[in-house]
Parts: structure tokens; sequence; C-alpha cells
């Protein structure tokens, strides 16, 4: 009889469970743990099985540490924009004056924010405040568009009406569409936009809690505007 033939068919996962099914096989055989060899990922040498946990220990660490500094810097970026949001709020609510609630919500948000262009577009308010920049006439299209917006609209500046609002819409590569409404179940009253020459600055797939959190926010104050 072939003295292999005890062993044939036998494959290392076979090793492997039997391995991690029988705790006290290493207690057993301990001089084995001193004579295991393997290749270091650090280069060729060889080294123990003792090294080679050590090594894997230091890599999990280090890639915990670098984690733990991702999520330090997330942290702290999502403060720096709750301040900005808070800070932008606050000015806002602060302006009594028809005449400059939506220069300042405009002009502030691009401040705090370091958004190149800004513009917002209001319809259907009072007659005597017809006058406003703000209220300048729109066609239906943009109407109808800011209505069918369930969430703000980011992408390319494919000709957008909204686009010849800016004072140099001929640089605006990407934009950000927020529809104004009272809620989300209303008819969109306006739109507030966005436009930056860097076409990576507004993109379908971004995020878009804190434009629309920008767009709850600026609804309700410029329902100040209306009879």
């Amino acid at each position: 009889m072939n003295s292999n033939s005890g062993t044939e068919g036998i494959t290392e996962d076979d090793i492997a469970g039997y391995l991690a099914n029988t705790p006290g096989f290493f207690e057993r055989h301990a001089e084995l743990l001193g004579t295991v060899q393997l290749s270091s990922p650090h280069g060729a040498r060889a080294v123990s099985l003792q090294e080679r946990q050590m090594e894997m220990l230091r890599e999990r660490i280090k890639n915990l540490e670098r984690k733990i500094m991702e999520m330090i810097r997330y942290g702290q970026d999502n403060m720096a924009i709750s301040d900005r949001l808070h800070r932008w709020t606050r000015s806002v609510m602060l302006t009594h004056d028809p005449e400059r609630l939506a220069p300042v919500l405009v002009h502030d948000l691009q401040h705090h924010f370091m958004i190149p262009q800004a513009a917002v577009r209001v319809w259907g308010v009072g007659p005597e405040l017809g006058y406003l920049p703000c209220a300048a006439e729109v066609s239906e299209d943009v109407k109808i568009f800011a209505t069918s917006l369930v969430a703000p609209y980011c992408g390319a500046n494919s000709g957008f009406e909204a686009a010849s609002w800016f004072d140099d819409a001929d640089s605006v590569t990407s934009l950000a569409l927020i529809p104004l409404r009272r809620d989300r179940q209303h008819t969109a009253f306006g739109m507030l936009a966005l436009g930056s020459p860097d076409p990576t600055r507004y993109t379908p797939d971004m995020g878009i809690e804190f434009l629309a959190q920008v767009g709850d926010i600026a609804s309700a104050a410029l329902t100040r505007l209306f009879p």
C-alpha cells in the first residue's frame, strides 16, 4: 500500500479547518511555532510567525490611525460647514428690509461658502415689490422646471435659463439649481441658482443634503416678500 494514500485528497482548507477546530494542537506542539518561517511583506527576507504577527498588527494600527484621522477631519469639516450655515442663517434672519433681503441672502451665501456666482428669482410677489431685481420676470419653463424638482439639480450648465441670471454667465460650466417652496408639497415660488467655472464643483453624484437645507432656509426667508 502506498504510504501517502492516507493523505491523498487533503487540501489546505482541510488543514486550516483542523487547526482552527483543534486549539490544543499548538499547545501540544509548541516547538512548531518557533520553526515557522514566513515571507515578510516588506522584503524578500523570511521572518518568524511572531514577527509576521507583529507586522500585521502594526499595519492594522496604521489603518486604524488613518481612519481615526479621516473621521476627525470629516468632523472638523462638518463643524465648519455648520458654523458657516449658522452665520448665514443669522444674517438672513436679521434682514427685515425687503429691498435688502435677497441681496443679503445671495451675497452672504457666496461669502461664507466661497461660491463664485449666485442669483435668486421669485415670482408672485406683491405688486408693491415687483420692482425688486429678484422679482424680475422669468419664463413659464423656469417655473415649471422649478416645481418639477423634488431635490436640487446639480450638473453641467447645458443652456439653462437660470444661468443668464449670473453676472458672468459665460464663465459658468456647472451649477446647482435649488427650488424654493413653502414646503416640499407646494408649487415652487422661486429658484436659487449657484454657479461655478469649475466643471466638478456641482456634479450629479454629489451629496445634496446641504443644498436642500440652504433651499429650506432661503424659502422660509423669502416668503416675507409675499402678501
